[in-house]
């Protein structure tokens, strides 16, 4: 077998920037933790702009501008914004997919095809969201198969999202039938969290066989930025950092908050919640209750990773917002920032979810999203500890932090490699 440390990877990802999505957050963490676990890496993504990361080879796909499918995209895209005729629903009905995305699909078939002077010994697809671009094209490229590691962040198609996320898409057997083809085509299949693997695997069954765990990674990000005006390092800071989608509803948090203030006024001078990101679905109802209380900060534009990784490390306590659910499969993106940053978690979601999971089921700060007496309890018993130790509060889970490294995910793709020499 060839020295691991000069095994290649081809990453083809759906996008490396940082700021678009925490799906691109957590690909560009996986990318990097790879180049520092040793590997020789390439990565091919269809971000549509020039994006370098430091010391890897980062190759921006073009899109196909010359072909039947791109003048049917765009036909369908004049239609709908000139014209207001939206064709997508019936297209996807009929076809699964739209025309944007098998040009896509054919933009990066095209482009891999073309790659002469770098001989992979895995070739891993990344994407983002909904959208399968990378996975759609290495289904076209059957000379890679046994090579193939497919990375499925969330569940798909949509309706097999756990309530109350899931819904029926246009075309939702084509769809079901792509991830089953994924299933059967790629050697490898990873996942970022052993439910996920486990829930995407009692519908399609070769993922039992072939998924690994490869959850998403600590980022060290080196900032030299100043700390933000909006929090003052002093003061106990309860921090949500992350878009608020329709299911993570912020109101048993701020009840919670509000209750704990009640219940300890020497809180009221020393303590601040502060939410940071955009969200359609609470951002009237947050910047009214910021109006009316004091102790409330919104800001409610996305901010740079940098400044929110260092917002994170400055928290007195970082808030993990789940769905009402029966069960949370995913792992957030935010996570392992959140290990990383090294303060406590408050954990807020269902009694299955991976962030429990990973934290352990005796970790002691974790409540239904709507509990807000307990919630209340979690931060008073935090606040009292920051009192006690001047501030100093660490969430101090070792194990989780190397669970989180590049260390361990070497462990685990050189387990792959061996196995696929």
């Amino acid at each position: 077998m060839q020295n691991k440390q000069k095994n290649k990877i081809l990453i083809v990802a759906e996008s490396i920037d940082v700021e678009d999505s925490s799906g691109s957050k957590v690909n560009v963490a996986l990318v990097y933790s790879l180049k520092k676990a040793g590997y020789n890496i390439q990565v091919y993504h269809y971000t549509r702009k020039q994006i370098q990361l430091d010391g890897i080879k980062c190759v921006a796909i073009n899109e196909k501008r010359c072909s039947a499918l791109f003048f049917l995209s765009r036909t369908e895209r004049f239609l709908r914004n000139k014209l207001n005729l939206d064709l997508h629903k019936p297209l996807e009905k009929a076809f699964g997919f739209s025309f944007t995305l098998f040009n896509d699909r054919d933009s990066i078939v095209s482009c891999l095809s073309r790659i002469t002077d770098f001989k992979p010994d895995l070739v891993l697809t990344l994407s983002k969201g909904g959208s399968f671009r990378p996975h759609h094209a290495l289904l076209k490229m059957p000379e890679w198969h046994q090579k193939w590691m497919a990375y499925i962040h969330d569940p798909y198609p949509m309706h097999l999202y756990p309530r109350p996320y899931a819904w029926v898409e246009p075309g939702y057997l084509q769809k079901w039938r792509f991830v089953k083809a994924v299933s059967q085509k790629a050697k490898f299949a990873a996942f970022p969290s052993k439910l996920l693997m486990e829930w995407m695997g009692s519908y399609f069954k070769c993922f039992l066989k072939t998924g690994i765990v490869m959850p998403h990674q600590m980022q060290d990000l080196n900032s030299n930025i100043e700390l933000p005006e909006y929090i003052d390092p002093e003061l106990f800071n309860v921090v949500h950092a992350g878009n608020l989608l329709h299911a993570r509803n912020p109101e048993g948090l701020i009840k919670g908050f509000e209750l704990f203030l009640s219940k300890v006024p020497e809180a009221k001078s020393l303590t601040r919640l502060i939410f940071i990101g955009s969200t359609q679905y609470f951002q009237e109802y947050l910047g009214r209750e910021a109006r009316l209380n004091d102790n409330l900060k919104f800001i409610k534009e996305n901010r740079p990773l940098e400044e929110v990784d260092l917002v994170q490390k400055s928290a007195s306590v970082n808030v993990i917002l789940e769905a009402k659910s029966e069960i949370s499969p995913f792992l957030p993106g935010k996570f392992p920032y959140c290990v990383s940053a090294n303060k406590p978690i408050l954990l807020l979601g269902p009694y299955y979810s991976e962030s429990r999971r990973l934290l352990d089921d005796n970790y002691p700060y974790w409540a239904e999203i709507d509990d807000v007496e307990k919630i209340a309890r979690h931060l008073e018993d935090l606040f009292k500890i920051w009192k006690e130790n001047a501030g100093d509060l660490k969430l101090n889970l070792p194990n989780l932090e190397y669970y989180l490294s590049e260390k361990y995910l070497k462990e685990t793709v050189d387990r792959i490699l061996e196995k696929n020499s």
